[in-house]
């Protein structure tokens, strides 16, 4: 998501004079994520995948141009088990009360084609600037419908840069009116049912892992920890309540505000209530812009400043984690992989995700600079960068992960009621199967998904596996 130099100082500065921003929680924060998502056999995942995909927020069906070929490709290239896939409120309901179910089939159609290939899938409500009614041409915003778009007749001027009509008038209001500070809270129980008729859809679909409720809250005129606090908090406890009405079992996943947590400040976002029987299952799905960069400047220039900002965002996402008590992944990440020192930035953050736990989901699948292949579908070199070793599923809990192009170490805590096999993805490079240092362990290759299963003994001592290029 492509930000301006000026424009990130501008926002910084916005933000301080209408709301404030949330107060640093003190104490150091834990190296790692409290607790992880689970599969079916109690597996901690390690998610690794692709936002799927910014085509779909201009087009009339709101689908991605996206085939099935497309999704062997990925894994073919990357070995990706995870997918952040955008839907849209203006394409779940088109009118008010009623529900696309056309629309749902195409996106149920998709989602076939990730499950066939082991993935999870996240279904991600985009938005960004609230919608294509804020515009008379409908040529901004994706995400609301127009009907749901209340601008009072506020104007909204054209910009060079997309992201200042966040700033403008009629994009303002519309927000407001979303979350009631100018009306009432109707426009949010709609989002809220629209949740529940996508859940009850999805609800028994294996591969949906859960709903990531909206892409980038923006909060109008309120800001800060009034509104994480707030009516973010209100739409969110709307929302899991229609969705844990017909599904008690799949992940609901929350993002704090964009501007500033992006950058690394802190979030207020409170602890929501998860009705379901037994642990609650809300995660947290912040994303990663480090403000040197949100700024126009290359990792290759200001590398120190960008680790520095990652280390911040790093801490304050694991004090929420805590917070919350729960697990992360990070929706978000992403730049133009041509510019100077964009792979090593890639491959920093998606160290810092081994380093304290967190699955990642990179910004975007589209053809062109952002993404792994271009306009004509040929390779990019972020295709390697993004192709490494991980533990896809673990019997047990992480303690530590450690990849590089030749060598994987895994270190975790066994569980005694994990019957299953650790799976572990490997590239390429390490040959079949790589080799393999695991005491007690008995291991098989599977060539085709290129996943090594290893089994360890089922208890709570702590296991090591280690495995290196042949």
């Amino acid at each position: 998501m492509r930000r301006a130099r000026w424009f990130g100082v501008l926002f910084a500065v916005v933000i301080l004079l209408v709301g404030g921003l949330a107060s640093v929680v003190r104490g150091q924060p834990e190296s790692r994520v409290p607790r992880f998502i689970t599969d079916d056999e109690g597996r901690a995942l390690i998610l690794h995948g692709l936002n799927t995909a910014s085509s779909a927020k201009s087009t009339p069906d709101a689908m991605p141009d996206l085939s099935e070929d497309d999704v062997e490709r990925e894994y073919r290239d990357m070995g990706t088990n995870f997918v952040r896939f955008l839907i849209q409120w203006r394409a779940v309901e088109p009118r008010p009360g009623e529900y696309d179910e056309d629309y749902l089939d195409k996106v149920a159609e998709r989602v076939s084609w990730y499950e066939k290939r082991g993935y999870h899938v996240m279904l991600d409500m985009h938005q960004d600037l609230y919608g294509p009614g804020v515009t008379a041409k409908g040529d901004v915003g994706n995400g609301a419908p127009r009907w749901a778009t209340e601008t009072d007749g506020l104007p909204v001027s054209a910009q060079e840069q997309w992201e200042l009509y966040y700033l403008e008038p009629g994009v303002v209001r519309a927000f407001d009116n979303f979350w009631g500070a100018a009306s009432d809270a109707t426009l949010m129980r709609h989002y809220a049912k629209a949740w529940g008729e996508v859940a009850d859809r999805f609800a028994d679909a294996d591969a949906v892992l859960g709903y990531d409720l909206m892409n980038e809250p923006w909060g109008g005129s309120v800001q800060g920890a009034a509104f994480e606090s707030g009516p973010l908090a209100e739409l969110y406890r709307l929302s899991i309540d229609e969705i844990r009405d017909v599904d008690a079992d799949s992940w609901i996943f929350l993002e704090p505000q964009a501007v500033g947590v992006n950058w690394g400040l802190p979030s207020a976002l409170p602890a929501v209530d998860d009705p379901r029987r037994g642990e609650n299952r809300i995660a947290f799905a912040p994303h990663l812009y480090p403000l040197p960069m949100d700024l126009g400047d290359d990792y290759a220039t200001v590398k120190g400043e960008v680790d520095a900002a990652m280390t911040t965002w790093s801490d304050n996402v694991l004090r929420t984690a805590q917070r919350l008590d729960a697990p992360v992944v990070l929706g978000e990440f992403g730049l133009d992989a041509t510019r100077p020192g964009a792979l090593d930035y890639v491959e920093s953050v998606a160290d810092l995700a081994d380093a304290t736990g967190m699955g990642w989901s990179y910004w975007s699948n589209d053809p062109g600079g952002w993404g792994p292949y271009d306009e004509d579908g040929k390779a990019s070199p972020l295709v390697k960068t993004l192709d490494r070793a991980y533990p896809r599923a673990v019997a047990g809990t992480p303690t530590a992960i450690d990849s590089d192009a030749d060598s994987l170490t895994l270190t975790f805590r066994g569980d005694p009621d994990v019957k299953a096999p650790t799976e572990i993805y490997l590239p390429r490079g390490f040959g079949d199967g790589g080799e393999l240092d695991c005491d007690g362990c008995q291991s098989d290759w599977d060539a085709d998904r290129r996943v090594l299963s290893v089994a360890t003994v089922a208890d709570d001592e702590q296991h090591t596996i280690t495995v290196t290029a042949k």
